[in-house]
């Protein structure tokens, strides 16, 4: 078995540091729910002790690199990053301490942790935790994709579904926070179910990632993401063997337009994307 490097070990203990948070504190017990801003975009005090719970691992085992998180920026450590929809991440870890904020709230147990290392504006190391399944995907470049169950050691191998288009369940998320987006993504959208089996919105983009990662979904898409959303499970993708591009098939996908799967998956994707931009 891969001997992972240190960053994917990082990685993988800050996810895990700040799952055990989001554990503790119990499905829909937080009653703290606030609006950051935009509609459907909630923050709680989960989600703000699970971000200083990475911070501060990730401040002693970082390796002095700046940590820029979903709830409190950019900040620590040195090098320089900038985030959020859109933008750009050039050398940082990158942070979501509760991916499914909403789901969260209301009890639904698909929510996640991602922690990933962005070096020259690139993944280079990551991991995803599921609080609720006690399950935690890492990856490192050219150092493949893995899974872990229930805190234990073993660990297995990723590799994204060899499924057909026909056959394909394809995971999606909507632009709920961008409504002038909604026409260039229902004509996606529409392309999608027509040409796959099916579709899925589960609502935690960072888990629809590893579960293609992982072969139980064939695709992802999503327009208007974060880089802490996507850097983790994009990583898990391309490292178990899936291809990840923005929605014009260039390598920009870190902020956040983001298609990605299998190979035969992907290009079917992508030339939906491309026809409904």
């Amino acid at each position: 078995m891969v001997s992972l490097s240190r960053e994917v070990t990082v990685a993988a203990r800050a996810a895990e540091v700040g799952a055990a948070v989001v554990r503790s504190a119990g499905l829909g017990a937080d009653t703290s729910v606030r609006a950051k801003g935009l509609p459907g975009d909630y923050v709680t005090d989960v989600d703000l002790a699970a971000e200083r719970a990475i911070r501060e691992l990730l401040s002693a085992e970082g390796g002095g690199v700046r940590v820029h998180g979903e709830e409190g920026g950019g900040g620590g450590g040195t090098g320089s990053a900038a985030g959020g929809g859109g933008t750009d991440v050039v050398d940082a870890w990158v942070v979501d301490p509760l991916d499914g904020t909403t789901n969260f709230s209301r009890g639904f147990w698909a929510v996640g942790v991602s922690v990933a290392l962005v070096v020259g504006g690139e993944p280079v190391a990551g991991a995803v935790c599921a609080p609720f399944l006690e399950e935690t995907w890492v990856a490192g470049r050219g150092q493949g994709a893995w899974r872990r169950r229930d805190g234990s050691g073993e660990r297995e191998r990723l590799s994204v579904s060899a499924r057909p288009a026909g056959r394909a369940v394809v995971a999606t998320g909507f632009p709920f926070r961008r409504k002038d987006l909604l026409p260039r993504y229902l004509r996606t959208f529409e392309g999608a179910l027509s040409r796959f089996e099916d579709l899925r919105r589960p609502g935690a983009a960072a888990l629809d990632l590893a579960w293609v990662a992982g072969g139980v979904f064939e695709g992802f898409f999503e327009l208007a993401l974060a880089p802490w959303d996507v850097a983790a499970g994009g990583l898990l993708i391309e490292e178990a063997g899936g291809v990840v591009t923005d929605w014009a098939g260039g390598d920009g996908w870190l902020r956040g337009d983001i298609v990605a799967g299998s190979p035969a998956v992907h290009e079917v994707l992508l030339s939906l994307a491309s026809d409904g931009g």
